[in-house]
């Protein structure tokens, strides 16, 4: 189908905002090649002009309703920004959904709150089924590394990532509590206890004051779950530790160094610290 086709008369489009960065529009005329288009904003029924540099600059077309609000962003007819953005904001705000697929990726919107989505009733729910079959998981992701590891033998990699203050850390949490719980409790429990007892001592050494985050990670770290042949779990480690270390020596204005260096300035006068020589 043509640029002309699908940008006609009545087409809904994403414009730029500089305060909401995309609102949703109608075209009030059809393309033919010119350099100003006619738009109506839907928030206030405005209409504008809206400049076109040539057809590869024509706004984003927007999805048809009934694909708003899909679990899965690859169903949407048009994939780009705007749309994206769009639909984990339908999800998350009309639908209190913080997870969404995005193939094989699940993107996560941290709701700054507890959810009761994290108990074993919800881990039962997810062990043993198919990603396509259920809602949009942590525990589905978790899910689908197990059974690659347990059915195949296949070494599993889940990656985290995200800005600060984005929930990695959380995440990675529930992803072992999915393992731990799912090969059984009681001792295989311990394991997981005790890789995130080390979380404080981590956060001491990596962790510092920034901008967006009071607590934020500035580390990277892998750790390796080891499973026996019958689905236990017999071990972890951490294999990478990745700190940011030009934080030591600079700080940009208004963060800190890591935690440590305030937490042992405030100890200075602690008799076994006296060997560092912690003065004015």
């Amino acid at each position: 189908m043509s640029l002309a086709e699908l940008y006609t008369k009545d087409a809904r489009v994403w414009v730029p905002d500089p305060d909401l960065v995309w609102v949703g529009a109608t075209l009030l005329q059809d393309y033919t090649g010119q350099k100003q288009l006619t738009v109506q904003y839907e928030e206030d029924a405005e209409e504008g002009q809206l400049s076109v540099k040539d057809a590869d600059h024509l706004p984003p077309l927007r999805n048809p309703d009934i694909l708003i609000g899909e679990n899965d962003l690859t169903s949407l007819s048009y994939l780009h920004e705007p749309a994206v953005l769009y639909n984990l904001q339908v999800r998350f705000c009309e639908r209190s959904a913080i997870y969404t697929y995005c193939g094989i990726v699940l993107v996560a919107i941290n709701p700054y709150e507890s959810l009761p989505i994290y108990d074993n009733d919800t881990i039962n729910a997810y062990t043993g089924q198919d990603m396509a079959n259920m809602d949009p998981h942590i525990f589905a992701v978790a899910e689908e590394a197990f059974k690659r590891v347990s059915r195949f033998e296949e070494n599993q990699s889940i990656i985290v990532s995200g800005e600060s203050g984005a929930g990695k850390t959380v995440s990675a949490k529930y992803a072992m509590r999915y393992f731990a719980t799912v090969c059984g409790a009681g001792a295989e429990t311990q394991i997981e206890r005790k890789v995130l007892a080390s979380n404080p001592i981590m956060e001491s050494f990596g962790n510092a004051k920034t901008t967006r985050n009071d607590n934020s990670s500035r580390f990277g770290k892998f750790i390796e779950i080891g499973f026996s042949k019958h689905d236990t779990i017999i071990g972890a480690n951490m294999r990478t530790y990745l700190l940011e270390k030009s934080r030591v020596v600079f700080q940009a204005p208004e963060e800190r160094n890591y935690h440590i260096f305030y937490q042992l300035c405030s100890s200075c006068d602690l008799p076994e610290l006296e060997f560092l020589k912690l003065n004015h």
